[in-house]
Formats: structure tokens, sequence, C-alpha cells
């Protein structure tokens, strides 16, 4: 664990595994989480002699909150910390709300980025042909309700949410946000996984709601960048079976990002595509 100043003079915390001579891959997380590193994935970097670089969004962690934040501004802080960590080239991937921001350094960082993936991303809020909540769970739909709303009717929504979770266990969580699970994310929100997702969760919550809080603020307005200035290549996964980022949200994407490669499943869901991270890790690998 690491932390990296900002231009601007925030910190940003860091979290590196995998490999420590290996190419480097910036991992954007997903919301409400942290940047810890899984640890299969983190296994499985070492094993293919990737440096695993994760880091806090603003506002969450160990991370100075940067109210207004837009997605944009991520590539900018990407720039900071790869610069501070000696990192001249990196491929990066997100996941669900990390998967913006990831693209965000694919169009922004292409001399430096060399290739990015999403992994359930949410796509763009008020853009012809998405209706963004359509397929949506119901705890997301309250949530993105408040969003609107905005002020203090929305940070007092996520401190009840950060409240409901304070003392959940692994074996409670899927009980705990069910209104957001599919069946087959329901069946693999278990053991390991849901271990990790409560303590990431209870990182980045630990000193408020304002990464919560700006990261749904940067979703509803826009992004700061075009897709189509997306130069490098792009894996795009996205799962039909998806109550947290409906399916539309992918398709979307896909159909405006220039020479992705989209593999859109009829049997994922949000949470079973992260069983994938493997061959996204030996995908990013092959573009180097």
């Amino acid at each position: 664990m690491t932390d990296v100043r900002a231009p601007d003079g925030r910190t940003l915390r860091v979290h590196e595994d995998g490999d420590p001579d290996g190419v480097a891959i910036v991992v954007h997380h997903g919301t409400p989480s942290s940047g810890l590193l899984y640890p299969p994935h983190a296994q499985d970097a070492a094993e293919r002699g990737i440096r695993l670089v994760g880091y806090d969004r603003p506002g969450y962690g160990g991370s100075t909150p940067q109210p207004g934040r837009s997605v944009a501004d991520a590539a900018a802080d990407v720039e900071a910390l790869v610069d501070t960590l000696g990192i001249e080239r990196f491929a990066t991937y997100g996941a669900s709300g990390g998967g913006p921001h990831a693209l965000a350094c694919g169009a922004l960082l292409p001399e430096r980025c060399v290739a990015v993936a999403t992994i359930a991303s949410v796509g763009p809020y008020d853009v012809d042909g998405l209706v963004w909540l359509a397929g949506m769970g119901e705890g997301n739909q309250r949530e993105i309700a408040a969003a609107l709303e905005g002020g203090e009717t929305f940070e007092r929504f996520l401190v009840g949410e950060v409240a409901s979770l304070d003392g959940v266990t692994a074996d409670g969580l899927a009980q705990a946000i069910v209104t957001h699970l599919s069946a087959v994310d329901a069946a693999v929100l278990t053991g390991d996984l849901a271990a990790f997702l409560v303590s990431s969760i209870r990182d980045a919550t630990r000193d408020g709601i304002a990464g919560w809080r700006d990261d749904d603020y940067a979703f509803l307005r826009a992004w700061g960048f075009e897709l189509g200035e997306i130069r490098v290549p792009v894996l795009l996964r996205q799962g039909r079976q998806d109550l947290m980022v409906p399916f539309a949200h992918g398709v979307w994407l896909a159909e405006r990002i220039p020479g992705v490669q989209a593999e859109l499943s009829e049997e994922h869901g949000h949470l079973t595509l992260l069983a994938g991270v493997p061959e996204v890790h030996a995908w990013l690998l092959e573009r180097f």
C-alpha cells in the first residue's frame, strides 16, 4: 500500500500485488468499493508476470475526496500514479463502476495505455438509445432516484446504506443486497468472494460516503470524453443476467467503441463475470 500525490495535492491510495517486475495493469474498482485487489486475481497476475495496481478513487478508502469530479478525471489520477511508480506503459481494466474510468484512460492516455477491458461496465446517462434504468434491480433504482434528487436527500440515503451494511457478514451479504442480484449472481456470492466484497466495501466507506456519492454523480453527468476518441484495443464483457448494470449498457457501449471486441453473454450476470478475470489478464498481456 502506497500513497501517491495527485497534481492538485490530493492523496491517492495505491494497492499493488502480483509480480513487482512485471508489466503493469491498472485496475479500476466498482461502486462502492476500494482498490483492494482480490487475492485470486493477484495470484493469477503473479503467475503471468503482471504487476497489478489498484487504487482508491477519490473519496474512497485512503484517497482524498474530489467533489465534482468527472469520469475523465480518473485519467489524470492514473497518470500521476504510474509516473510515481515508474511505469511508462500500462494496460487497464474496470469492473462495473470502474468500467467508464478504464475507458477514460484509453481515450485520454493513448500514448501510455496500450489496451482496455471492461467487465459489466455501466454506460453513460441521458444519451440517445439507452434507457439507463431499465432492467436494474430495485436497490439500484432507489439509489439512482436519490442521486437524481441530490443534496441532503442523497447523502442521507447513502449514510443509511452504509449503516445497513455495517454489520453484514460474508454469509449475509447476498441477503443484504438481494434486490441487486440475479439468480446466477446470488449463487456465486459466497465464500471468499463475499468476504472480499464485504472487506472492500468497509474499506471504501470507513471515512464516509464521499467516494460513493461522487461516483454516482460522475455517472449521471457527461463523462468528459467521447467513446469515439478511443483508438486502443478494447475488450468488453457483459452478461444478460445482470440486475446491477443491465445488458443494454454493454450493447450500447459495444455499438460505439471503435474496434471493440464485445463478448455479450446470455448466461452471465454481474458477479459471475469476475471468474473470467484471468482471461482478461491474458488478453491484455497480448496487447503489450
